[in-house]
This record gives structure tokens, C-alpha cells and sequence, in this order.
């Protein structure tokens, strides 16, 4: 009797760190800022799944610890060894078995949901090489694998300012996306190493010289955020960012209208760093980049232009 009431009160605790664990999964979610994507929801369903987990594996090991506390101390005194675990084989086989399972439970969802992000370019291109070829041929991914977006947006990104082409050939200093419609940004490096990154979006995609970068992006809240470099680019990292605004498909289409009326000057706040003085007590010697002069934005570009540049 003794025992069966022992595995019922062993029960009845999963039964509630089921539920303590869960409900930390699901306050997981305020712990991050708000979901402004499709894309942003399935990575914030991973994140709680994964504090789930780690919720119910602490939790569990606490009350394993304080119940062997309780029930299981040695009389005073006494000074034996305990009874030998190592030679168990079911015990063996169990904290062998659940770590392996749990990881690759979780290989399996970050895969799944990193597949379901839409991001083609690191290795949209294979590189074949044959004996007889000097030069390497590329195999490039056929259209069927890229899913269909409702705009296409080009992001060009060098040291110290993003830049975006419209559809229309409108060139702006902001991304404007429509809500509630998939997007491909077409991703360019013109430089060095960059790296988009919207916390709102849970998107973060290293943009590579020399390649193109799709990125799909789904927003489904409208509002104003900002765009950062989350990679280190050098000397005044941290002016590269720029502002992104969701608006509803009506007041996209308003925007693009407008936006080739009036012209407007870039501000790069890095040429204002850059011409002055340095305030250090020393001369570092170390080499800077000159930031690009001031550009006029929102206007219509032909797209052989963009491209040379």
C-alpha cells in the first residue's frame, strides 16, 4: 500500500509540473518583444517550447533532490554507502535514452521551423567543378523553390546606410511593407559582412558580398520599427540602422505614389562623425572608412545604375 501510494504522489507531481512547466512556456512569450511577423510566431513557439522543457527538467530535478532530502537521509550516525546505482541497467538505459530523445525532439522543431522561414541564398548556388573546367560552374536553384511573395523588395547595405528599390524603381532610406502580405527583400552586400536584424521580426540574416540574400518576411502588425546591423562592420556600427514602417496595403500604394513627387535627401549621421575632430588623447592610427556623402532618396532610379553601384 505504501508503495502504490508513493507512485501515486510521484504521478500526481508530474501531473502538476506538467502544468507549472507549461504555463512558464507560455509566459515565455511577454518576455520577448512583440510579434510583428508570421515568421516571429513560429521562432517565439520554439522559444517556449524550449523554456517548457527547460522548466519541466529543473522543476523535476529540484523535487527529485528535496523528496530524496526528506525521505531518503541517512540516520545519524550512520556512515555506509548508499546503494550502487552503476551497475543498474534500467537506470542506465533511462538517463541515456530521455537526453537523447529530448535533443533530437528538439533538432527536429528548430529544423522544421528553420525551414519554414523562407531563407535562399547561402546555398540557393552550388559550385560543380570538374577536372576539365578551369572555371566552376554554377547550378542555381530553379524558380519553383522560391514560394511566390506579393512584393519584392531590393536591400542594398554598405558602410553606413541601407538603401532600398521598390518595385517601381523608387529608392528610399526606409522599408515600407504592406501588412499581411509576404515580401521577398533580395539582399545585397556592397561591401563587407553585414547582418538584417528586426527584433519585432525574430529575423536575422547575414547579407554576404557577392551574394544574393532572399529573406521572406510576413508582417502582420502595423507600426514603426527599426532596422540594426547586428554584425560588428567597423568603425561607426552603430548609425547603420534605419526605420521600418508596416502600414496597411492602401497607405503602401499612397506611399509609393508620393514617394517619387518628392525627393529626399538621405541623412547619414556617419558623415557628421566622420568630419569631427576626434576627441581622444591619442592619434590610434587605425585605418577608417569615409562614409558616403549624402544621397537623395525617393527617386526614381533606372535599375542599371542601382546595379553598378
Amino acid at each position: 500500500m505504501g508503495r502504490f501510494l508513493e507512485y501515486i504522489l510521484i504521478a500526481a507531481y508530474i501531473a502538476v509540473l506538467l502544468v507549472v512547466s507549461h504555463g512558464i512556456g507560455q509566459l515565455a512569450y511577454s518576455w520577448m518583444p512583440l510579434e510583428a511577423t508570421a515568421e516571429a510566431q513560429k521562432v517565439d513557439s520554439l522559444f517556449s517550447f524550449l523554456t517548457s522543457i527547460g522548466a519541466f527538467i529543473i522543476l523535476g530535478l529540484l523535487g527529485m533532490m528535496l523528496y530524496s532530502v526528506i525521505f531518503f537521509r541517512a540516520p545519524k550516525n550512520d556512515y555506509s554507502e548508499g546503494h550502487p546505482s552503476r551497475g543498474d541497467v534500467k537506470l542506465e538505459f533511462l538517463w541515456t535514452a530521455t537526453p537523447t530523445i529530448l535533443v533530437l525532439w528538439i533538432a527536429f522543431q528548430g529544423f522544421n521551423i528553420y525551414q519554414q522561414l523562407d531563407i535562399l541564398g547561402l546555398q540557393q548556388i552550388v559550385h560543380l567543378h570538374t577536372p576539365l573546367d578551369s572555371e566552376p560552374a554554377y547550378a542555381a536553384a530553379s524558380a519553383d523553390q522560391l514560394k511566390p511573395a506579393a512584393e519584392t523588395v531590393e536591400v542594398f547595405v554598405k558602410q553606413w546606410d541601407w538603401t532600398f528599390r521598390y518595385p517601381n524603381n523608387i529608392t528610399s532610406n526606409e522599408l515600407h511593407l504592406p501588412v499581411n502580405l509576404r515580401t521577398r527583400l533580395n539582399m545585397h552586400a556592397q561591401d563587407v559582412l553585414h547582418s538584417f536584424y528586426v527584433p519585432e521580426f525574430r529575423l536575422q540574416q547575414y547579407i554576404v558580398p557577392g551574394r544574393n540574400i532572399d529573406l521572406v518576411v510576413t508582417p502582420t502588425r502595423t507600426g514603426e520599427y527599426k532596422l540594426k546591423d547586428a554584425l560588428f562592420s567597423g568603425t561607426y556600427f552603430a548609425l547603420m540602422d534605419a526605420n521600418v514602417q508596416v502600414e496597411s496595403l492602401d497607405q503602401y500604394n499612397q506611399w509609393l505614389s508620393q514617394a517619387q513627387q518628392k525627393p529626399t535627401t538621405i541623412k547619414n549621421q556617419a558623415v557628421a562623425e566622420y568630419t569631427q575632430p576626434p576627441k581622444t588623447f591619442f592619434k590610434s592610427n587605425w585605418y577608417s572608412v569615409a562614409p558616403a556623402q549624402e544621397a537623395i532618396a525617393n527617386e526614381r532610379k533606372e535599375r542599371k545604375v542601382m546595379n553598378d553601384t
